[in-house]
């Protein structure tokens, strides 16, 4: 089992960057993929970015270009850099830890507005 606590949320004004941080309670390279996933109000939870033991990443074609994931292995942490930021990137974002054995993990949620 793991533990996921992500910190990093607020509020920004279009154009504006933020960074999330998702803290894991194991080593996460021990975990097959980590990955950032929002849902906006009355909408779906929907992947934003991945990043796989081995460093491959995947990004929503939404985001490409302008948020960045990556890690810190000593740290157990992942992070989401988002720059450029539109008011279409308001939701609460997700951290997830999914192992290829099918077990999945989600983190509390942490609130990313974007103003106009």
């Amino acid at each position: 089992q793991v533990q996921l606590v992500e910190s990093g949320g607020g509020l920004v004004q279009a154009g504006g960057s933020l960074r999330l941080s998702c803290a894991a309670s194991r080593s996460i390279l021990s975990i097959s993929r980590m990955g950032w996933f929002r849902q906006a109000p009355g909408k779906q939870r929907d992947l934003v970015a991945t990043i796989t033991r081995l460093g491959t990443t995947n990004y929503a074609d939404s985001v490409k270009g302008r948020f960045t994931i990556s890690r810190d292995s000593a740290k157990n942490t992942v992070y989401l850099q988002m720059d450029s930021l539109k008011p279409e990137d308001t939701a609460v974002y997700y951290c997830n830890a999914y192992y290829y054995s099918g077990e999945n993990y989600w983190g509390q949620g942490t609130q990313v507005t974007v103003s106009s």
